[in-house]
This record gives C-alpha cells, sequence and structure tokens, in this order.
C-alpha cells in the first residue's frame, strides 16, 4: 500500500504519522480488522472519492482495540473525533469527510474538530 505523511498545521504534532492508504473498496473495507495490535506510530489512512457522510463510516468488526479516528473534509479541515471502541458496529462522522485516520488512541489529543491538516504522498526511496 503506498504512505501518506499527515501533518497537523494548526498544532504541530511531537511524533511524525505516516501511515498506509487505502482508496480501493477492498482495502477500506478491511481496514485494520484482523491485526492483534496497533503501534503508537502505526494506523491506516482511508480514502473516499468525495466529502460523504456514509461513505466514511467505520465499523469495528474483528478489531480487538481501540482506535482513534479522525475524519477529514476535503478542505483538509477536521470535521469529527472519535474514540472507536472494539467490536462497534458503526461509527459516523457528525459531517461529511473524504479522509478517516485511524491511529492509536494515545494520539488522540493530537487532533481536534476545526484543525487544518495536509496529507501528502510519500515517496518511496
Amino acid at each position: 500500500m503506498p504512505l501518506a505523511s499527515i501533518r497537523n498545521l494548526t498544532r504541530p504534532l511531537t511524533h511524525e504519522i505516516r501511515v498506509p492508504y487505502a482508496d480501493t473498496f477492498i482495502t477500506r473495507l478491511r481496514g485494520l480488522m484482523f491485526r492483534r495490535s496497533l503501534a503508537r506510530d502505526d494506523g491506516l489512512l482511508l480514502k473516499q472519492a468525495r466529502d460523504n457522510r456514509l461513505d466514511a463510516a467505520i465499523h469495528m468488526f474483528f478489531v480487538p482495540f481501540d482506535l482513534a479516528v479522525i475524519w477529514i473534509d476535503s478542505h483538509m479541515r477536521v470535521v469529527d473525533v472519535k474514540r472507536a471502541r472494539p467490536w462497534r458496529p458503526f461509527y459516523m462522522p457528525s459531517r461529511a469527510a473524504r479522509f478517516v485516520l485511524e491511529i492509536h488512541p494515545d494520539r488522540l489529543a493530537d487532533f481536534q474538530v476545526g484543525d487544518q491538516v495536509a496529507i501528502e504522498d510519500v515517496a518511496l526511496a
């Protein structure tokens, strides 16, 4: 999977976020399912075709750990932030989003609604 670098332009992050991104239906559907754990610097960025609440919804089936979930719209603004719990059927953002960042729950405080972010492809050397 390709990698993305995520920066919070509103409040600089103490640790870089560099995660693979899923931009196909199958890779988004699988997400982080079946993993046993998530390292503090690990995660996944789900990329949708357009801003939409329903398309940006996630499930936590077969994800046995909490996640920090950050929804970002196409204007690169954080529109919602939630802590997702294992085995919950459905989490939907309060506003339409194009990107869903799933990271370690310890990183939840790194983002707040209204923050401006930058998402860049990381070229593999």
